[in-house]
C-alpha cells in the first residue's frame, strides 16, 4: 500500500507471542511537530518509555537540524525515562550505491554516537527494499521478551543435545526471529547473513498461500545434498526451524528431538 508520514502522534498496539501487547507511539517527524513533543506533551511523550526507536532519513536535506532534534530527543528521555534503551535506524540505505553503504553509514553513525549525551545505543542501517529493515525489528522486539537469555541458553542446548547445525525460533504471527544459535564448531561457510530473513519471508508467502486454498500451515522439510531443514510449530506461539547436515541423523530422530523440545519449552516458559 501507499506509504505516507505520520502526521503528529499515532497509537498502534501490536500482540507479539500471544499476551505481550507493545504499544507503539508513532512520532511525525516534521518540523512543525517537534515544538509540541519537547513543549507540550514532553512528559506525556517521554515518560515511561522502555524502548526508543529513532529513525535518520539517510537523504535528508538538512542533517544539523536532524541531530538537533536528535539531542532534543535524547535530553527528553534522559529525563523522563533514563532506563530506556536506545535504537537508531539510519534509513533508505538502498538511495546509496550499494559499494559506498558501508563507508556512508559508518560515518553517519560515528556522528549519531557523537550527538548520544554518552548514552548507549545502537545503530542499524535499513531498508524497506531489502531484509535489513525486517532484521532490526528482529533484534529490537527481542529485547522487550521476558528471560530472553535464559531462553537463548536453552535454545543452546537443544541444539548441542539434537547434533543440529544451527536453530532457529521464530514468533509465530509475524515471522519475526526470536533466539537462533548454531554449534560452535561448524566448519567454515558462506552464510547469507541475512538467511533468516530470506527463510522468514518465503515462509509467509507460503502461509498466504496455505490460507488462499483454506489449508493450515504446520510446518514443512527441505533437504538438498548438504542438509535438511525442519520448519514446524513449536510452542504457542512460536516455530522453531532446524537445519541438520549429518546424513547419519535420521529425520525421525530430529522430529523426535522437537515433539519433546516442545514439551520442555512450554512447561518451562511462561507465555508471554
Amino acid at each position: 500500500r501507499m506509504q505516507r508520514p505520520t502526521l503528529d502522534v499515532e497509537h498502534h498496539h501490536v500482540r507479539f507471542l500471544g499476551n505481550l501487547v507493545l504499544n507503539l507511539w508513532d512520532c511525525g517527524g516534521q518540523d512543525a511537530f517537534y515544538e509540541s513533543y519537547f513543549e507540550r506533551d514532553r512528559e506525556t511523550i517521554f515518560r515511561s518509555v522502555e524502548l526508543l526507536i529513532y529513525v535518520f532519513d539517510i537523504e535528508s536535506d538538512n542533517p544539523e537540524k536532524d541531530f538537533d532534534h536528535f539531542s532534543g530527543v535524547l535530553e527528553a528521555i534522559e529525563e523522563n525515562s533514563p532506563d530506556a534503551r536506545i535504537f537508531v535506524l539510519v534509513h533508505k540505505m538502498d538511495l546509496v550505491h550499494e559499494d559506498e553503504r558501508d563507508m556512508i553509514f559508518e560515518d553517519r553513525q560515528r556522528i549519531i554516537e557523537a550527538h548520544s549525551r554518552g548514552l548507549s545505543l545502537q545503530c542499524f542501517a535499513t531498508s524497506i527494499w531489502d531484509e535489513t529493515l525486517y532484521k532490526a525489528w528482529s533484534e529490537i522486539v527481542t529485547n522487550l521478551i521476558p528471560n530472553i537469555q535464559l531462553l537463548k541458553t536453552h535454545l543452546s542446548d537443544f541444539c548441542r543435545i539434537s547434533d543440529a547445525d544451527e536453530v532457529v525460533l521464530f514468533e509465530r504471527a509475524t515471522f519475526l526471529v526470536i533466539a537462533h544459535t548454531s554449534r560452535a564448531a561448524l566448519p567454515h561457510r558462506n552464510f547469507d547473513a541475512h538467511r533468516f530473513e530470506k527463510i522468514s519471508n518465503i515462509v509467509k508467502q507460503f502461509k498466504l498461500s496455505c490460507g488462499k486454498t483454506q489449508a493450515g500451515f504446520q510446518g514443512m522439510e527441505v533437504q538438498n545434498s548438504q542438509f535438511s531443514a525442519f520448519i514446524d510449530a513449536f510452542t504457542e506461539n512460536t516455530y522453531i526451524m532446524v537445519i541438520v547436515s549429518d546424513p547419519t541423523i535420521e529425520t525421525a530422530a530430529t522430529l523426535i528431538n522437537i515433539k519433546n523440545a516442545r514439551e520442555h519449552f512450554e512447561r518451562n516458559f511462561v507465555r508471554s
